[in-house]
């Protein structure tokens, strides 16, 4: 479901994409590649396709470069398939974000910016409002949320995991029930991909 010309003239003209680029550059060998070289860069090395998917995805972008199927003109199972593929669509992009890895995402910047916050004020605490007898106590409710971020860091990486392996299931049984349906001659899966993406523009 993503556009692999899309994804080349948003890696040569967006400028979210210029470390991407680069890469592709390099891979080339030359300093001006055309849409058609890193078409083929896409197609062997899948490092820079799934480098694009997780910039994407870092800044809320989808990778889904599919609209949702008009239903006006379908009716009887074409219409209730392409019903249960809009749902599908919906799905995948609620969840999309699940497929960043847990290392990368901004669940675990928070976490670390609450412990910090937390180390500092016990610093402070301790030091400049003069609670030396109470210390232990204070170092007590560190280490405690310590445990806290540790046990809800653990809970997240198992939510992204499952949310990854539910993602990528119902992404190729959506691909299927789309292409299905373009073979039923329900749809043209052409006529549905999302060519540009407001956001860059």
């Amino acid at each position: 479901m993503i556009h692999l010309e899309r994804v080349a003239k948003e890696i040569k003209s967006v400028g979210l994409y210029d470390l991407i680029l680069q890469d592709v550059q390099k891979i080339v060998g030359k300093a001006r590649v055309e849409i058609g070289e890193i078409l083929d860069v896409l197609k062997t090395h899948p490092d820079i396709l799934e480098a694009y998917k997780q910039t994407n995805v870092e800044y809320n972008l989808s990778n889904i470069h599919l609209r949702d199927i008009p239903l006006e003109t379908l009716e009887g199972e074409c219409r209730s398939e392409a019903e249960k593929v809009n749902e599908d669509l919906k799905t995948l992009r609620e969840i999309e974000k699940y497929t960043l890895d847990f290392e990368q995402s901004s669940t675990l910047v928070i976490i670390f910016s609450v412990e910090f916050f937390v180390l500092f004020s016990v610093q402070y605490l301790i030091v400049l409002m003069d609670l030396k007898e109470w210390q232990w106590e204070i170092y007590g409710a560190f280490g405690l949320s310590i445990a806290v971020a540790w046990w809800y860091a653990k809970k997240i990486r198992r939510l992204y995991e499952t949310n990854r392996a539910r993602y990528r299931k119902l992404y190729a049984d959506t691909l299927k029930n789309l292409e299905a349906l373009e073979a039923g001659g329900c749809l043209k899966k052409s006529e549905l991909i999302v060519e540009s993406c407001d956001e860059h523009v």
